[in-house]
């Protein structure tokens, strides 16, 4: 519920306090009911919808009944008494304080305050003393939930966290200049208490579209709307048949972009991948070279001196060949360590031969999948972008199967890096190349203790997906999810971890079960 219909719905409540407390009604586990005498005598509920998604504030003529189902809800029958001395808003905050006089009787019972947090799916109702301590809440927040407060029985009361935005109550016009240029839809950012479905609401009026870029008489016409959406912020305003189609292109375009967006970012990956896989397959004439040498090493020891840095030698085909050593290595390792080079570059090279097919199918397909984008209607578009939480969280990262048959992800840039160490379990694995950057890599084990095979795998996933990648000996840490966070004010991906353990390992892409 957005901050102006709040103020709305208080501005009505206003008129009838102080008004007498009848008791409480609780139709539902998220749901308060107080009946209510105005001093005008007309008798009424308030109704706090105290659980997300949906919280919201209303006043409603019919009679509602309910006992109380939660331990909360019976807290509040007992010390919600007395009459609704005042109902007041912070700023135009979805946080609204309810206090009540509390009552004279046998025993007497106390003033009170309700704070109704309508905040999406952060939303909480909670019971304070007059002095602000916190007696009852619906959902306990934690530190470890909420590092900015905590809202638990005992503590003062914290609000959430103060913000900067213009009051649309004594705003003037030229204090909406900063949007000159910009679409409608960036007055979210600038006003306090609208929010998208008033913004809607604020675009009928002015007649104009969300993604309209407003000039000097937008900008006119945006301020006569919102000064009448202050006084009457219901949604009823009608669209012209002109401005409705208007509206129709501009929500498919916004829609496509970001689904565009999405699918030039994926393709990029695949292309730069394809790139590296090619690389590889040129490499394999260098494996050969570098197992010729070791051969010529190992058939003409005496020939080489000790501790030379290159020797040149006689090959097989009567052609004098030129080999680097290293002078700290004997004939036989460096033999040794050229016949290693070799076979990690037949290695990468036969990997690179059986996906090199398997990533030109997907860059076809995300090919053919933009030109559908590019023709779809806006049923189409609005399904796309509704799909379930799990089906979007699917295509978040890069997706692989470890050896015990656990899936690893693997943000591609800072953003899929942020949402996926967030959305991870807090039990999840949690990895990044030390000290030099790099993608998040995270091992689904929710708890579980995968055996070593499985870490050094997403250890070498976090190393290859690094400006290490490459390197023979790459520092890797890993830790709980638990115990990694991202500061406050920090862009997205930068995070701060403790309790972790460091693997060493190659920078080089391991064999996967499966890869998406």
């Amino acid at each position: 519920m957005e901050g102006l219909l709040i103020h709305a719905v208080l501005r009505e409540l206003e008129k009838e306090l102080p008004a007498l407390n009848l008791g409480l009604a609780f139709p539902d586990e998220g749901t308060a009911a107080i009946l209510l005498k105005g001093r005008s005598g007309r008798i009424f509920n308030l109704v706090l919808h105290y659980r997300p998604p949906s919280p919201s504030l209303v006043l409603e003529e019919a009679t509602l009944l309910g006992e109380p189902k939660t331990p909360f809800q019976r807290q509040l029958s007992a010390r919600v008494k007395g009459p609704l001395v005042e109902a007041r808003q912070l700023k135009l905050d979805r946080v609204v304080f309810f206090r009540f006089a509390g009552e004279k009787g046998f025993v007497d019972t106390p003033p009170s305050v309700l704070v109704l947090e309508a905040t999406g799916r952060n939303a909480n109702l909670l019971l304070l003393d007059e002095a602000g301590t916190i007696l009852g809440v619906d959902r306990v927040i934690t530190k470890e939930v909420n590092r900015y407060r905590e809202l638990r029985p005992g503590l003062p009361y914290t609000p959430p966290p103060p913000y900067e935005k213009l009051d649309p109550r004594t705003l003037k016009e030229e204090d909406l200049r900063p949007l000159l240029g910009k679409p409608l839809k960036e007055i979210v950012r600038l006003v306090d208490g609208v929010g998208l479905e008033l913004m809607r609401e604020l675009a009928r009026r002015a007649g104009l579209t969300p993604e309209t870029p407003l000039d000097e008489e937008g900008l006119k016409r945006v301020y006569g709307a919102l000064k009448s959406l202050v006084e009457d912020p219901s949604l009823r305003t009608a669209l012209s048949e002109e401005l409705r189609k208007r509206w129709a292109e501009e929500e498919k375009e916004a829609l496509r972009r970001p689904l565009l967006e999405a699918l030039e970012r994926e393709k990029r990956t695949l292309l730069a991948r394809l790139s590296d896989y090619h690389k590889a397959l040129e490499r394999l004439e260098e494996a050969g070279r570098l197992r010729a040498m070791a051969d010529l090493l190992l058939a003409r020891l005496k020939e080489v001196p000790k501790g030379a840095e290159r020797v040149r030698l006689t090959g097989f085909d009567g052609k004098p060949m030129e080999i680097p050593l290293d002078p700290a290595l004997s004939p036989q390792e460096n033999a040794k360590k050229l016949y290693e080079r070799a076979r990690r570059l037949e290695e990468l090279s036969e990997r690179a031969l059986e996906l090199i097919p398997k990533t030109e199918a997907k860059i076809a397909a995300l090919e053919k999948e933009e030109e559908r984008l590019k023709e779809a209607d806006l049923e189409e578009l609005l399904a796309l972008t509704r799909r379930p939480k799990e089906e979007r969280e699917a295509r978040l990262g890069l997706r692989y199967t470890s050896p015990s048959g656990f899936s690893v992800l693997v943000g591609r840039n800072a953003k899929e890096n942020d949402l996926l160490t967030r959305l991870a379990h807090s039990e999840d694995l949690w990895f990044h190349a030390q000290g030099v950057p790099g993608s998040h890599v995270i091992l689904k084990a929710e708890g579980k203790n995968p055996p070593l095979e499985d870490l050094l795998f997403a250890a070498r996933l976090a190393a290859y997906h690094s400006k290490a990648r490459g390197e023979a000996q790459v520092p890797v840490d890993y830790t709980r999810k638990k115990h990694v966070w991202r500061p406050r004010k920090a862009a997205p991906g930068q995070v701060l971890y403790t309790g972790a353990k460091t693997l060493f390992v190659e920078g080089t892409l391991p064999k996967a079960e499966g890869e998406e």
